[in-house]
Order: C-alpha cells, then sequence, then structure tokens
C-alpha cells in the first residue's frame, strides 16, 4: 500500500482535484513503467510468518538492507517501516509482505533487471537468518490470527473499519500479495481509454496470473482467491468502475466518485488522525469532524486518492491490479503484458475494439469466473480462454512494434494458454498429486 504523501499546497479550487490528476499527462517519450511486488517472508524452519522485530524480522532485514546497500530508510515514529533508493521504494504491507515499488523504467528488460537485483540484496540478508519469501496471491496456511501486525498507524485504522464494512477486508490487508503495473497517459482522452481497456481486460490478468487455491491450510474453491477476497471486501471503493464506461467519462467523473469515497485518515506529524468514514467534500468545506475548521491539501487528496482500490486505479497514472503474486516469469510477464497493449497505439486501439461490446453485467461476470475458474471461467457467452488469447497475441504483437525486443517476456502467459493451465492449477495437481496433501511442500516449491 501507498506511504503517505508529500508536497502540494492548499486546495483553493474545486478544479484543482482533476488539475492533479490531468498534471501526470506525458508525451510518449517520457511513458515508463513502475511494477510493484509483494511476497510473504518466513521462517525457513518453523514455516511461521516474519515478525516485524526479533533477530530474524522485517526490522532486521530493513536494517540489513539500509546498511549493506545503501537504502535510505522511511521512519514512523520510532519504527523503520520502509526503504527509498534511486526512484525506488520498499514498503511493508500490514501483515508483513515486503514489496517493492520500483522505480519508473523504460522497458520490461529494465524491470526483469531490476527484480533480480532486488532478489539479489534481499537473499544476501534474509539466508543468513534462516528467511526466505513465497511467491503466492494469498497465505496458504496462515490464519488471520497468526499474521503480525506492523506497526503503521495507517493500517491501524483500516483494521479497525475493514471489520465493519465488509466481510474480507482483514484477509486481503494481511494474507494477500499482488503484483501491479503502473502505466502513464498522454491526455484525458488516453487515459479514458487505457483505463476502459485495463478494466475490460482485469478478469483475463486474474485468470492468467491466478496462484492463490490455498487460504486456511486448506483448498478454497477458487484459482485466485486473493480476486474474491476483493469482492467481499468495501464495495464502496472497489470493483470495475462501470461509470468509467458513461459518455463524458473523463478526470471529474473519476474525481466526483473518489469524492464520494468515505475517508480512512489524514496524515499531520507524522500520525494518522481517524477521519473513518468521514466526507473528503465536507474536508473542502473546513466541515471535517476530524479536523474542525481546516481545509484539505493536495497532498490530502493525494493521500485519499490510494484509498481507493478498484480493479483499475488512476492517480497520475494507472495501476493494473488485478494479478496475484507469483514466480519470477510471471512477476516479469505482468507488466510486459500491459505494456504490450498500453504502450502501442495499434494494440491499444485493438484492445478496445475487443472489449468495447462488453456490457457492465458480462465484465462483471467475468471477474467473478477467472477468480473461480481461472482460464476456463466464462460469462455472458464469453470464454476468458478466448478472450486471453486475443489479449495475449495483442499484447505481443504491440511488445514487438515498441522495438525493444520484449515479447520474450510474455513466454510464462503463451504456457499458461497452450497447457489451459496457470499457476493454481500447477500447484492444485502437485497438492493432490506428488504432495499427497502435504501443504507445507509450497514453502519449498514456492519460493523466489
Amino acid at each position: 500500500m501507498s506511504i503517505p504523501q508529500s508536497g502540494g499546497g492548499l486546495i483553493e479550487s474545486f478544479d484543482q482535484l482533476a488539475a492533479y490528476m490531468e498534471s501526470g499527462c506525458k508525451p510518449k517519450s517520457e511513458w515508463r513503467l513502475g511494477t510493484e511486488h509483494e511476497k510473504f517472508g518466513f521462517l525457513t524452519d518453523t514455516l511461521e510468518p516474519l515478525p516485524y522485530d526479533g533477530p530474524r524480522s522485517v526490522k532486521a532485514l530493513l536494517e540489513g538492507l539500509r546498511d549493506r546497500f545503501g537504502w535510505t530508510p522511511v521512519m514512523e515514529q520510532d519504527h523503520i517501516i520502509g526503504l527509498t533508493r534511486n526512484g525506488a521504494n520498499i514498503s511493508l504491507e500490514p501483515g508483513g509482505q515486503f514489496e517493492l515499488s520500483g522505480a519508473p523504467l523504460v522497458s520490461t528488460h529494465e524491470t526483469a533487471a531490476e527484480f533480480d537485483n532486488h532478489m539479489t540484496e534481499v537473499r544476501a540478508i534474509a539466508d543468513p537468518m534462516g528467511v526466505a519469501f513465497l511467491g503466492i496471491g494469498a497465505a496458504p496456511i496462515w490464519s488471520g490470527a497468526q499474521m503480525p501486525v506492523m506497526p503503521k498507524g495507517r493500517y491501524r485504522l483500516m483494521t479497525d473499519y475493514m471489520g465493519r464494512v465488509g466481510t474480507h477486508g482483514t484477509q486481503m490487508m494481511y494474507r494477500t500479495s499482488t503484483v501491479q503495473v503502473n502505466l502513464d497517459y498522454a491526455s484525458e482522452a488516453d487515459m479514458v481509454k487505457k483505463l476502459r481497456v485495463s478494466l475490460a481486460l482485469q478478469p483475463v490478468a486474474t485468470a492468467l496470473f491466478a496462484s492463490s487455491p490455498f487460504f486456511d491450510g486448506q483448498l478454497n474453491g477458487h484459482k485466485s482467491w486473493r480476486s474474491r477476497i476483493w469482492r467481499g471486501l468495501d464495495n464502496a471503493r472497489t470493483g470495475m468502475l462501470p461509470f468509467a464506461f458513461d459518455q463524458g467519462m473523463g478526470f471529474q467523473a473519476y474525481v466526483d466518485w473518489v469524492l464520494d469515497v468515505p475517508m480512512y485518515f489524514v496524515y499531520r506529524d507524522g500520525k494518522y488522525i481517524n477521519a473513518l468514514g468521514q466526507s473528503f467534500r465536507d474536508f473542502l468545506r473546513g466541515e471535517l469532524p476530524a479536523l474542525p475548521g481546516e481545509k484539505p491539501t493536495l497532498s490530502d487528496w493525494a493521500d485519499h486518492m490510494t484509498t481507493v482500490f478498484p480493479e483499475a486505479r488512476v492517480k497520475k497514472y494507472i495501476e493494473m491490479r488485478g494479478a496475484d503474486c507469483g514466480d519470477r516469469g510471471h512477476v516479469i510477464a505482468l507488466p510486459a503484458f500491459w505494456v504490450g497493449l498500453m504502450y502501442d497505439q495499434g494494440a491499444l486501439d485493438a484492445a478496445w475494439d475487443l472489449v468495447k461490446g462488453l456490457d457492465a453485467e458480462t465484465r462483471e461476470g467475468l471477474r467473478v469466473a477467472a477468480s473461480v475458474d481461472g482460464l476456463q471461467g466464462q460469462a455472458g457467452g464469453v470464454k476468458i480462454m478466448d478472450l486471453a488469447r486475443a489479449a495475449v497475441d495483442l499484447s505481443h504483437a504491440g511488445l514487438a512494434a515498441r522495438g525493444m525486443d520484449e515479447q520474450a517476456l510474455l513466454a510464462p502467459l503463451h504456457a499458461n494458454l497452450a497447457s489451459g493451465k496457470v499457476q493454481a492449477d500447477r500447484w492444485l495437481d502437485r497438492f493432490h498429486g506428488e504432495w499427497a496433501g502435504d501443504l507445507t511442500r509450497i514453502y519449498g516449491e514456492g519460493r523466489l
């Protein structure tokens, strides 16, 4: 999840909210990609989740990376909660999931190199401690009670609120991991087309990258339990954004939706102030109960934008949020898939032609089907396998048109389509076969 935003003065005009998004517009020559991936740390001897404190811990890992590899610490009160270096940052999810938010890069080859360098550094600190990392969409065995809690005020507030507005919020926070890519847009029209295509094709990403068929030590009946969790979390701030397909969609329409999402907090002087359920519209009027008489800054608006969780999210760029974390090949294939579709105009136009006939009911049906059945899912007469084949072919063509020889990074997706099986299917085959139901085997075979 996002770290507190900074910068930006007092919001003096309602128009500044949409202008904040518009300020992200960039010419194609300046488009970059930023990849984020989360992973579960665990103790190799006990297979328990990695605690925050102690000789073998998240804190020790962060301090080791700081001291040995020149990362700058990010502190909250007296706690180290992250690291920054050269445009990248390492942050913590609520249950200690260790996240790399990569620097803005030009190509997916650079993403691959960044991932490999990150894992080399992490292993250099983690291996001597007897710590390893699992690349999977949901914690396969650990219960909610087993999960550590990171010392971040934002998460304390969210944990309480999640328990009141949905059924799966704390599962998402503490026991899921994802991989996503953040991509640029050139204009409002370009943002709208990219958002629509990315929303419509998130079920394809969910299916292709599904890797979470286990939860609470047993089968959960889904290929992507992580995706299922997002459907029972908080309907006010999640979902497929049907309004994005309406005539007149643009920056202002997205702003209007975000304004109607209840707040979590306001960040002041290193502390999170409880604003749970309160209205940013009231904040704009100086009527926020949490801060009577005070009006928001642009950094407050940027913070509030990080508390909405649709399948594709807009800030000053678009975040593709539909995929489970997985092995190295899939972590790198995710940005390659979306870059191929989004950063070549021919591929983007063809992708829109592919999905523009889908109605809201079908898009939502595909979202559900992808989480349950993966590539075998279907809804509204549309087979996810057919949609995925077409999307991957378009991505391949888009990458080829970029001329950076990135197509080979789609190999895991081509393999999934050829076999009809994704990571979740292969885990299930092992569980029912050579593992003989022993789910602890995943901590060896699923290591990053």
